[in-house]
């Protein structure tokens, strides 16, 4: 056997070893309890309190029921008050958890110093990063969106900025308001992004890269303070039954916010990004598998949007479709 043979072999073989691993790896995401199982006082040992942006409605508010049920009291944040209340009251009354209800406005400036006074002396443990805006329900080309530099703003300040701002005042400078108390070497942050950041999305464009940045700023997070016991993830699903997906009817690909959320939290420990369900985890397996040529063709987006206007019509007596929400 001459040296060309030994090397193609060779080569052969650590083909099939990369691909067999990475299938194992693959299979483990389908038995999260198998593989990554949790203690029932996981959450709890984090820390007292669970903090939850954008829990009005939605996963937001799936969470924040969540957590509580596991035992943690939680602070629920979104800008209206109403929604806000009566969450806190269902929670009260179903878990027997204590509730914290902060009323704030992600897409505005200068929100961040009021919400930090209000959790300075809260033993906190998790935060989950839900909220997040829109900029057009239906999907449009990135030229065409309706008032397009106020659209810009809004998903900067609510998507981004609110993603790095929020971690400053738990990561801040001093240390009695170190949000995960680095030096006790537990907590974990949960990052809502979107399955759209898996590939570049024409007609969300300015949507899915704002959730690109959700995804490489939490990547970035979880290595630098991966050595100090520290959870960061991202949770990037694709359909869920909420106001931003136009309260689809649930199935075995669209779950309810309730559903979605008891499959992710079984993947905290899963690494630093999920789509949190197996048939997501699929979807996301698909979706990059498929040559972006066929999806970007002009029938492919016509498609899209021809689909959302429909979903859109048929719902829109009884439900209402604002951009520019927190979740």
């Amino acid at each position: 056997m001459d040296l060309k043979e030994l090397f193609l072999i060779a080569l052969g073989t650590a083909v099939i070893f990369f691909y067999v691993v990475k299938l194992l790896l693959f299979s483990r995401m389908l038995f999260p309890k198998m593989w990554f199982p949790l203690s029932k006082s996981f959450f709890t040992s984090m820390g007292e309190w669970a903090v939850v942006t954008g829990s009005s409605e939605g996963i937001g508010r799936a969470y924040a029921f969540a957590l509580a049920k596991q035992g943690m009291n939680v602070v629920i944040m979104s800008r209206t008050k109403v929604k806000l209340d009566q969450v806190a009251k269902e929670i009260g009354d179903t878990t027997g958890q204590r509730v914290k209800v902060i009323v704030t406005d992600f897409m505005k400036d200068n929100v961040f110093s009021e919400i930090e006074d209000q959790l300075k002396d809260l033993n906190i443990g998790v935060l989950v990063n839900n909220v997040g805006t829109l900029p057009s329900f239906i999907p449009c080309k990135f030229l065409e969106s309706a008032e397009l530099d106020q659209a810009i703003t809004n998903v900067i300040n609510c998507n981004v900025k609110t993603m790095a701002k929020v971690r400053f005042l738990f990561f801040g400078k001093k240390k009695k308001n170190f949000f995960f108390y680095l030096y006790r070497g537990k907590g974990v942050i949960v990052n809502i992004s979107s399955g759209v950041a898996s590939i570049p999305f024409p007609l969300y464009t300015l949507y899915a890269a704002s959730k690109v940045f959700v995804e490489r700023f939490s990547q970035g997070l979880q290595a630098e303070y991966k050595d100090k016991g520290i959870i960061i993830q991202t949770v990037a699903p694709f359909g869920v039954s909420t106001r931003l997906a136009g309260y689809q009817s649930t199935n075995i690909v669209t779950l309810s916010p309730e559903d979605f959320v008891k499959s992710s939290l079984q993947y905290v420990r899963a690494g630093d990004k999920t789509h949190g369900s197996v048939c997501h985890i699929v979807l996301g397996w698909l979706l990059q598998s498929i040559p972006l040529k066929f999806l970007y063709s002009e029938l492919m987006l016509h498609s899209l949007q021809d689909y959302v206007k429909k979903k859109t019509a048929q719902k829109a007596p009884s439900s209402t479709f604002e951009s520019g929400k927190n979740k």
